[in-house]
C-alpha cells in the first residue's frame, strides 16, 4: 500500500484517458461499469484531465455521472486531475491564472459530488516558475478545497524546486519496460530524496506491451499512436522484438505479457533507488480490468531476466513525436 494525501492506495491505479479522450469513446455503460470493476479490484487511485475529451465532455463529466451513480464511492477514490493547459493551443499553463482556472472548473464540474484530492499541471510550463505554479495550488488548500499538489512530466531540478515550496503528493511520469527514462536522468532519485511516490502512466506501453498489436496496422486509422515514432513502420518490427521477449518469459509464467509488465513495476517499486511507484493503465472493458487487477508476483530470478531483456533490445524511436519531445520532463525557468 502507498499512502497519498494522507490515504492509503492500492499497489495498482485507474488511468481514465481513453474513458473519454477516444476516437470513439466507450458509452457511459461502458465506462461506468469499468470504473466501478476497477473500484472494486482495489484500484483506488484515480488519474483523469481536464482536457481528456471536449470542454464539454471529459474525464470530470464521467466522474460527476460516477460519483452521482455510486455517491458512497466517492471517499474511496483518490482522484487526482491534470490540467494546467490553455484550452485554444494545448499549451502548457503554469501561471496563477491558469492553475485557478483549472481548478476552479474542475470543482465546478465536480459539484461537490467528489471533492478534488490531487491537482497537477499536465506539462511544465516553459515561461513560468513552478514556485509561481505550486503556491496557485496551494492556495487551494489553504481554502480547504483541494488535498494535495502533483507534478507531471517534470525534470529532477523541477521536482526538488517544487517541494520546497509545498509537499508534493506524487510525479506522473511515463514509466514501463519500454520507458526507464526516469532511472537515469534524476527523475527517479529525487522523488526518492523527497519521499514522493511516482504514478506511472503508459505502464503498458500504450497497450503495445501486452501482446495485441502485432502489425501497424493493427492500430485503428485516427489512433494517435499512428502519429509516435515508436510505432511507425519502418521500427515497428524492432520493437516487436522486445514484446515477444517478455511473452516469452509471460507464458513460462502462465499469465499474459501485460500482468507481466504490470509485474516488473510492482516489482521495482521501492528497490534500491527507487521510490513507490503506481501504475495507472488505462481499460475501457471490465474484461481489460480484470486481467490487469490479477496481480502477479515475480520472483527475483524472473525480475533479472526482464531486466536484462530490455538492456539486450533497446527501444527504437522517441515516446512522443519531434514537435512534442521539448515538453518531455519539462524544465521550469528559474524565479526572479
Amino acid at each position: 500500500m502507498v499512502k497519498i494525501v494522507g490515504n492509503e492506495v492500492g499497489p495498482l491505479g485507474y488511468g481514465l484517458m481513453r474513458l473519454t479522450w477516444s476516437v470513439t469513446p466507450a458509452s457511459k455503460t461502458q465506462s461506468l461499469g469499468a470504473m466501478k470493476t476497477a473500484l472494486d479490484k482495489g484500484c483506488s487511485f484515480w488519474n483523469g484531465g481536464t482536457f481528456y475529451g471536449t470542454p464539454e465532455y471529459n474525464s470530470l463529466h464521467l466522474l460527476n455521472e460516477y460519483f452521482t451513480q455510486y455517491p458512497s464511492d466517492a471517499d474511496k477514490v483518490v482522484l487526482s486531475i491534470k490540467g494546467g493547459m490553455n484550452a485554444a493551443t494545448r499549451q502548457p499553463d503554469g501561471s496563477r491564472e491558469g492553475v485557478r482556472q483549472s481548478i476552479d472548473e474542475s470543482l465546478r464540474v465536480l459539484d461537490g459530488k467528489k471533492k478534488l484530492d490531487i491537482f497537477e499541471c499536465a506539462r511544465v510550463d516553459s515561461k513560468v516558475p513552478v514556485e509561481v505554479t505550486i503556491r496557485a495550488a496551494a492556495e487551494y488548500i489553504k481554502e480547504g478545497k483541494l488535498g494535495g499538489i502533483a507534478l507531471s512530466e517534470c525534470s529532477a531540478d523541477t521536482i526538488r524546486r517544487a517541494a520546497k515550496v509545498h509537499p508534493i503528493a506524487c510525479v506522473e511520469v511515463e514509466y514501463s519496460l519500454w520507458a526507464t527514462e526516469i532511472e537515469e536522468n534524476g527523475v527517479a532519485q529525487a522523488c526518492k530524496e523527497n519521499n514522493i511516490p511516482i504514478v506511472a502512466y503508459s505502464p503498458l506501453g500504450r497497450g503495445f506491451l501486452t501482446g495485441q498489436i502485432k502489425t501497424p496496422n493493427d492500430i485503428p486509422e485516427d489512433d494517435m499512436r499512428r502519429h509516435m515514432p515508436r510505432f511507425q513502420p519502418d521500427v515497428f518490427d524492432e520493437n516487436l522484438k522486445l514484446v515477444h521477449e517478455i511473452t516469452a518469459i509471460a507464458d513460462k509464467k502462465g499469465c499474459k505479457p501485460s500482468q507481466m509488465a504490470l509485474a516488473w513495476i510492482f516489482k521495482t517499486s521501492g528497490r534500491g533507488g527507487m521510490p513507490e511507484i503506481i501504475p495507472i493503465p488505462g481499460a475501457r472493458v471490465e474484461e481489460r480490468v480484470l486481467e490487469n487487477t490479477t496481480l502477479v508476483s515475480l520472483t527475483d530470478s524472473e525480475f533479472d531476466e526482464l531486466n536484462a531483456v530490455i538492456k539486450r533490445i533497446p527501444v527504437v524511436g522517441g515516446r512522443y513525436p519531434e514537435a512534442f519531445s521539448h515538453m518531455n520532463f519539462g524544465d521550469s525557468p528559474p524565479e526572479k
